[in-house]
């Protein structure tokens, strides 16, 4: 094995949707399993199940995963698997949350009703039938920078908006399927559920999101135009889950290209061409006194870890 592949980090990513009333009582030992094994992320936890990203060596998230499947409620949780060049995450946390991926709609329950899967390599297919509509259920600073081809963009800010934007969307009816897709697979298996429970009858959702797509299709097959971006310190991956270009701003967690970064809005940790005209003078000189603290914790060889912006 040679260094570079030594070198690198496992990330798992990972969700499961299950009844799962003990979710309180189970922080305590994930985060120490989590922690005996270098392990660092973030894992959610709740009534309907678990959800996350985590990263370490490749021992360690072996033996998280056998943890999990060791528990009656996760025997069947499945993961996806990408490589890091550092440390994606600073730091391990285990969440009790209401919702494992928070839609803030009473009762739609992916465990009752759901759309039908489609696997990467029939995918293509599909959206390319002229009777189907293909949605992106992510946020706007996530299709910023990648969409798959003739996909339309809600352009919403957060999760939350999205029942309310399919509910004024009567033209999402003008078509017998609707294929919805996300990053990994999680949005989706609420936004197809909440789709059924309004009456759409056909409604695909593309399994294991994007990021499965990006690894199984081969790039000259492939129908995704851009990025993919990612929540953790690579900011983004591409085909194969090579590594992307994108840098975060580290005031409003918006991916930025170089030209961005060239930008006079830019200034390191502070400001950005996307939030220059959102923040206060008074933010950005808090987000200056951050980054000297950031620089100061480098210089000693330490990890600084700040809250978000």
């Amino acid at each position: 094995m040679n260094t570079d592949t030594q070198s690198r980090y496992l990330v798992a990513a990972l969700y499961h949707f299950v009844s799962f009333p003990r979710f309180e009582a189970f922080q305590k030992p994930l985060q120490e399993v989590c922690d005996a094994n270098d392990i660092k992320g973030t894992l959610l936890l709740a009534h309907e199940g678990i959800n996350g990203t985590v990263a370490g060596p490749r021992e360690g998230i072996t033996n998280l995963l056998a943890f999990l499947h060791a528990q009656p409620e996760f025997k069947n949780l499945v993961h996806k698997e990408s490589q890091a060049s550092k440390p994606p995450f600073l730091r391990m946390k285990v969440r009790l949350k209401k919702e494992i991926v928070t839609m803030g709609v009473e009762n739609v329950d992916p465990n009752k009703v759901v759309g039908t899967y489609v696997d990467p390599k029939d995918w293509n297919d599909l959206i390319s039938d002229p009777d189907t509509i293909l949605i992106d259920t992510r946020n706007d600073y996530e299709t910023a920078i990648g969409i798959f081809k003739g996909a339309i963009d809600p352009n919403i800010k957060t999760f939350r908006e999205f029942p309310d934007w399919v509910r004024n969307n009567p033209g999402l009816h003008n078509k017998p399927k609707i294929a919805m897709y996300c990053t990994g697979g999680i949005r989706c298996e609420k936004s197809t559920a909440f789709a059924k429970e309004l009456g759409f009858d056909e409604v695909y959702h593309l399994k294991g999101g994007i990021l499965k797509y990006l690894e199984e299709v081969p790039q000259e097959e492939s129908l995704w135009e851009g990025e993919c971006f990612v929540f953790d310190e690579r900011v983004s991956v591409g085909h194969g889950l090579k590594e992307g270009d994108y840098k975060l701003c580290r005031a409003c967690r918006h991916p930025l290209t170089a030209e961005e970064i060239a930008s006079p809005d830019y200034e390191d940790g502070v400001s950005c061409p996307h939030c220059i005209k959102e923040r206060s003078e008074e933010d950005r000189s808090r987000f200056r006194q951050r980054q000297k603290q950031i620089a100061l914790a480098k210089k000693r060889g330490e990890k600084h870890i700040a809250p978000n912006g």
